[in-house]
């Protein structure tokens, strides 16, 4: 795990999350293609947020947590596809909504504030 970074380790217990759904969905519901999308979004969240603790300036770091809620977004709307369809029952897509939901909401906090402190520096 990183040090003191919430946001980071948070995004890794979500892509192990996400690499576990992976597997459920493969093996135990034979979903192919949606598992692989809810995969790549799922675990593409943490990967920029990685990314832009090395960002080389404040807007590259804003421009990689932006990016990364996209990803969030995206893999927002794979969940309630598979949930809606049967594929996630109610129980483990709420959970890892919970989850999602956490990460978006320090995204979005993380980004406000540095555009905040961009503003002010400028």
């Amino acid at each position: 795990m990183t040090r003191n970074n919430v946001l980071a380790d948070k995004s890794i217990d979500f892509a192990i999350r996400m690499a576990k759904c992976y597997q459920y969905l493969m093996e135990e519901k034979h979903e192919y293609i949606m598992s692989k999308q809810v995969f790549r979004s799922g675990t593409s969240i943490g990967a920029n947020i990685h990314e832009a603790i090395q960002a080389q300036s404040k807007p590259d770091f804003i421009s990689k947590l932006s990016i990364s809620l996209k990803e969030a977004s995206e893999t927002s709307f794979w969940l309630v596809v598979l949930h809606k369809s049967g594929m996630l029952d109610e129980n483990i897509y709420q959970s890892i909504k919970n989850d999602l939901d956490e990460i978006i909401r320090i995204l979005i906090s993380t980004i406000k504030t540095s555009k905040k402190n961009q503003t002010n520096e400028e």
